[in-house]
């Protein structure tokens, strides 16, 4: 990538990733951990994961590259086993190279763990620290110069080293000791376990089959898979599955904090989040948008695929007829191909092309889910307005993102953010739309149907649910905000 180029240099907010786990006897647990990573692709595009389990020994495949590229029937049919561990990974702690591939493995003098995290830990100098007294000479993972830079690592290591009295005990004694976002998933030969922070920063689902058990980052792929949903694991909860059953341990008290960016952007539509479908969320977020901020227009389009939901209830609310004015190459995906200047110059034409047919002379609401560096939408405007559109008025789905994110996305740092210091004119300006609108914090809160104050807004508001280190604060531009 260039620096400056429009479509090359702005991927949009990068999600956080995916787990899933399944302990089902019987059941050929590596395919059904594959098409349950297949459902989660989305939360994670750098690398893939499967540990399997057959009671004695734990095998682990991970490699770069998408969940099919990945993975072949050979491969699959090679891993045989009870119970099984998989992510996808975006990554946001520890660089996007193989040894930073997960699940992780490490074993004890009784056992191996394979582990899978989805968040990011926001103490991990407080953790390594620990770990380097608990046991003489340990090494710590996390730490420049070791093989992986991942938080999840480092968990993996702090769960080994305390692990003389099993698995359980040592999990129950690691996880008050996190703070940050994780959903966790992992085992050893004999028990699946699974934890979410105390915040419940990030979806984690509990789901049965008929011969055993599921979880997964969201219930679109316990549908997948053929699971129905029992239930959301909580806030502080630790699940464990073994030959008794299912078992569960509070470790901290639940301070529910979720996501608001999930509503937005990282789950899929079809999943449901504390009770509500995201599908409805969205559509419920395109009506409010219209009733705030109204145009005269002639067409709503999406920016698909992320913003079609919220145009649907813009277009609703609105009165305005929908269409659809831009068709997306669902096969661009990641690609590791540097583009030509020719091809570089196309820019977002590689994913999306406008139908002029459609848009040509016509006043368009273009609605979209965010805006982070506003590179994207400044070469799309252009691309409209090149293919005909008479006007075009931009609407997003979300309020400005003013501060990056610590809990698992990967949003810039505050100073290539586009809105923090611009009023809405100047952005508007600066993409070169007619009118440029966001919902607003409240309209957006309210069409999740959830309060306020269960919901972590910290890259609209600058409110942090759990504490920021000051230097990782000085490192991300929040000096004035932490007083670093």
């Amino acid at each position: 990538m260039q620096p400056g180029d429009d479509y090359f240099d702005d991927p949009g907010p990068r999600d956080a990733c995916g787990v899933f786990g399944v302990w089902a006897p019987g059941e050929d647990v590596a395919k059904v951990t594959y098409f349950g990573l297949y459902a989660l692709q989305h939360r994670g595009q750098e690398s893939a994961g499967i540990a399997v389990s057959n009671g004695e020994r734990i095998v682990v495949f991970k490699d770069m590259g998408l969940v099919s590229q990945v993975f072949d029937e050979p491969t699959l049919n090679s891993l045989t086993g009870f119970m099984a561990i998989g992510h996808c990974r975006y990554s946001t702690t520890g660089a996007s190279t193989w040894s930073n591939a997960q699940p992780t493995f490490r074993g004890t003098p009784d056992y191996g763990i394979a582990l899978a995290h989805n968040g990011n830990l926001t103490n991990t100098d407080e953790l390594e620290a620990w770990l380097k007294t608990s046991v003489e000479g340990a090494d710590v993972p996390h730490k420049d110069g070791m093989d992986s830079t991942s938080d999840t690592a480092l968990v993996t290591a702090l769960l080994t080293a305390h692990g003389a009295d099993g698995l359980t005990a040592a999990a129950l004694e690691v996880l008050p000791r996190l703070e940050g976002a994780f959903c966790l998933v992992f085992g050893n030969e004999k028990t699946l376990y699974a934890a979410r922070d105390a915040q419940g920063i990030h979806p984690l689902v509990l789901g049965r089959l008929e011969n055993g058990w599921v979880v997964a980052s969201e219930t679109a792929a316990l549908d997948i898979v053929g699971a129905s949903m029992i239930r959301e694991v909580e806030p502080g909860e630790m699940v464990w599955v073994d030959a008794s059953g299912l078992n569960s341990a509070r470790f901290a008290a639940a301070e529910p904090k979720g996501c608001l960016f999930e509503y937005v952007y990282l789950a899929r539509p079809d999943t449901v989040i504390a009770g509500r479908r995201v599908h409805a969320a969205r559509v419920e977020i395109g009506r409010t948008l219209a009733l705030e901020s109204p145009v005269d227009a002639d067409l709503v389009i999406p920016t698909p695929e992320s913003g079609t939901p919220s145009a649907i209830g813009y277009a609703e609310a609105s009165g305005i007829p929908y269409g659809i004015g831009l068709v997306k190459n669902s096969y661009v995906g990641r690609t590791f191909i540097q583009p030509s200047q020719t091809i570089r110059q196309l820019g977002i034409r590689l994913k999306l092309n406008p139908i002029r047919d459609v848009i040509e002379g016509k006043r368009l609401v273009v609605v979209d889910d965010s805006i982070v560096r506003g590179n994207t939408q400044r070469a799309l405007v252009k691309m409209l307005r090149e293919a005909g559109a008479a006007e075009v008025h931009v609407r997003i789905a979300s309020p400005p993102v003013q501060w990056p994110c610590f809990y698992g996305i990967d949003f810039a740092t505050r100073a290539e953010l586009i809105a923090p210091g611009l009023r809405v004119e100047e952005i508007c300006r600066s993409l070169g739309a007619d009118s440029l609108a966001y919902i607003s914090l409240e309209g957006l809160v309210a069409s999740t149907g959830r309060p306020m104050r269960t919901l972590c807004r910290a890259c609209f508001d600058g409110e942090y649910p759990v504490p920021i280190p000051a230097d990782r604060a000085a490192q991300m531009g929040l000096e004035q905000k932490f007083g670093c």
